[in-house]
């Protein structure tokens, strides 16, 4: 029951390995190499795989939705730069579109569930066209729906695409309740606490990025995460309609 982390930033690399060893994502192993490195043989064995890990929002939303960490999932946050506003606008032309990669590993692989996270701007940029052409290729059914943060209390708008596949006619039984934890995770000695209410992360943030190396990549860490509790909702929800 070991899981597979993919993060090549090494600062968010230490974080997962903070994460792990704090007992609040899933045991397993961090490996820092370009995801375009990694083969499908160096997968094998792993019950979860999660690529472009980050901070581990995903697994840590997958515990909070109640999903075991026994339970087979790939998850992953194809970098968002190609097709935010914030960047430079080549989308699926752009060398950190790395969706084919990811789509290389899940066609060799076959995982039972693949979760993703990208941002909204991607749907009119051709990027959910193309994963759907080729998850559908390759016999996958999917859904995706644009779910911003707000939606769960965040003082910013956020929208992200989220997306869910798995095998098609992959006969599931039906899951187990939806089910959370008592509490949030502890803290782990990063920059911004678990814990904290979302102005103050947000302060803390903004009081991070003061040209220091070691904060200002915390502050890009935590800034490029995903939102656990927002992930938690719509893993949820496809729990309950798989």
């Amino acid at each position: 029951m070991t899981a597979y982390y993919n993060e090549r930033n090494k600062y968010a690399a230490q974080w997962l390995r903070n994460l792990i060893q704090a007992g609040h994502i899933a045991p397993g192993i961090v490996d820092e190499r370009s995801i375009e490195d990694v083969f499908p043989s160096d997968l094998r064995g792993f019950t979860q795989c999660h690529f472009f890990a980050g901070i581990g929002g995903w697994p840590l939303a997958l515990r909070l939705a109640g999903w075991g960490d026994d339970r087979p999932v790939w998850t992953g946050s194809c970098p968002c730069q190609p097709f935010s506003a914030a960047g430079k606008g080549t989308g699926l032309a752009d060398e950190r579109h790395l969706w084919p990669a990811w789509h290389h590993l899940i066609k060799e692989c076959g995982p039972a569930a693949v979760l993703g996270e990208q941002v909204a701007a991607a749907v009119g940029k051709d990027w959910l066209s193309l994963v759907h052409q080729d998850l559908d290729g390759i016999g996958y059914d999917i859904w995706a729906a644009v779910v911003p943060a707000c939606s769960v209390g965040a003082l910013h708008r956020r929208d992200r695409l989220w997306t869910f596949a798995h095998p098609k006619r992959h006969k599931q039984s039906r899951l187990e309740p939806r089910c959370r934890t008592a509490g949030r995770v502890g803290r782990v000695i990063q920059p911004v606490s678990w814990h904290t209410d979302w102005e103050g992360a947000l302060a803390s943030l903004r009081a991070l990025d003061d040209g220091l190396p070691r904060n200002v990549a915390g502050t890009d860490a935590a800034r490029n995460a995903i939102v656990p509790e927002l992930a938690a909702e719509v893993i949820a929800a496809y729990m309950e309609a798989a």
